[in-house]
């Protein structure tokens, strides 16, 4: 019989009370206590302790609340031997499931401590860089299952070393059941050490149908938002199995690359005609150009002599060759063009479709509604202008056309 809870035969204002009403009373009256120091551990002292935390992110709340109920589960812990009439096996049974919900209480308690952690490091600059996320679950789920082997021992009143023995036998099976977690787990260590993905990174996966900004970097998946705002979730070690984009490149950078070809008919090009050549150099951008070229011509057609006369001999300025050129002098001009990175303007193969002008270069911006402003302005303006250079772009014939042809 304990001292610190006498039974409820010390009381005389019960005596004569039947032995299961007494029993009945003392649980009662146990249960009672244990509530009451529930109450005012929640009510009272947490909410003086937690009035004088910060308020403006994460609290030990969480934390607080699952600690709060250990305090009447000790209180039953102690009492239930108290309770008179109860027999032995009951007051044991009781005793390990109060001492199992302590453990449970605990390993919750610093699951929380774990989760505040990682709201408090992701409130810090570095968290986008380097996640621990990952490692966080890692340790909820050996903690959990530290937990889980401790509550089966307290139930079953046996030593965890015991169960803990047993475990080697099973090994095979757990390699098997948390086969997933092992390869997320060294696939999020890969990913973090070697600095491959951070929130906010730009992806794009296309076997897995994501293309679009990573939310959420957790141990099992990355969310990534794609741009029509769908959500994918990819297993974390696919990311490691399976190359994926990052454009993150891109975006430290500052520029944003534009390749985009013109397709010119080739049936169009041609040389230049005297007359041709002083209308163009009307043209600010492709004076210089111009200029620089016909001394250039001049004394390589000086060189040949009398075979200099022969057009087939001589060398003459091309539309396309003074097309490109003010294509590039164009983009050199433009403000919107980044002037420290890759700027080329070159002639692709020859296709079917025509003969492709490809331009190379790079915007001052990477947000993508500017980037296609940009890229739109200048195509726009390229195509207007090739009719002042004698070229046309291709288009393959439509019904249309053939109307027309027809009608004339």
């Amino acid at each position: 019989m304990s001292e610190a809870f006498p039974t409820v035969t010390d009381i005389r204002l019960l005596a004569g009370t039947p032995p299961w009403a007494e029993t009945l009373i003392a649980l009662a009256i146990l249960g009672a206590v244990a509530w009451l120091a529930n109450f005012v551990v929640r009510k009272i002292v947490l909410r003086f302790v937690l009035r004088w935390l910060p308020h403006d992110g994460p609290t030990p709340a969480p934390i607080a609340a699952r600690l709060a109920n250990i305090v009447p589960a000790l209180i039953i812990a102690s009492g239930i031997s108290a309770v008179p009439h109860l027999a032995p096996t009951v007051a044991i049974v009781v005793g390990n499931v109060v001492s199992a919900s302590i453990i449970l209480f605990a390993a919750t308690a610093i699951g929380e401590a774990l989760g505040l952690a990682n709201q408090l490091y992701e409130r810090r600059p570095e968290s986008a860089n380097r996640p621990i996320k990952g490692y966080v679950q890692v340790l909820k789920i050996l903690l959990y299952a530290g937990a889980a082997i401790l509550i089966v021992a307290a139930l079953m009143e046996q030593s965890p070393l015991l169960l803990l023995s047993g475990l080697g036998a099973m090994a095979a099976v757990l390699m098997l059941v948390f086969k997933d977690t092992i390869l997320s787990l060294v696939a999020s260590v890969q990913l973090t050490s070697n600095d491959m993905l951070r929130v906010g990174d730009w992806i794009e996966m296309p076997q897995l149908n994501a293309d679009g900004d990573v939310i959420d970097i957790a141990l099992h998946t990355i969310k990534v938002q794609n741009w029509d705002k769908t959500i994918t979730t990819i297993p974390t070690h696919r990311l490691i199995a399976d190359s994926f984009k990052n454009w993150r490149g891109m975006a430290e950078s500052g520029g944003r690359r534009i390749k985009r070809a013109l397709l010119l008919d080739q049936n169009c090009i041609r040389f230049l005609s005297t007359g041709e050549r002083r209308e163009l150099g009307r043209i600010a951008l492709i004076r210089d150009y111009l200029d620089r070229k016909q001394d250039e011509l001049g004394e390589w057609n000086a060189r040949l002599g009398d075979a200099g006369r022969e057009p087939a001999n001589a060398r003459r300025v091309t539309n396309i060759g003074t097309f490109r050129a003010y294509v590039l002098a164009y983009l050199r001009a433009n403000a919107d063009i980044a002037g420290g990175m890759t700027l080329i303007v070159r002639q692709l193969a020859p296709t079917p479709q025509g003969l492709p002008l490809e331009i190379y270069c790079f915007t001052g911006t990477t947000a993508w509604s500017e980037y296609e402003d940009i890229q739109a302005d200048i195509f726009d303006h390229l195509l207007a202008i090739l009719p002042a250079f004698h070229l046309r772009a291709f288009q393959e014939p439509s019904g249309r056309d053939l109307q027309v042809r027809l009608a004339a």
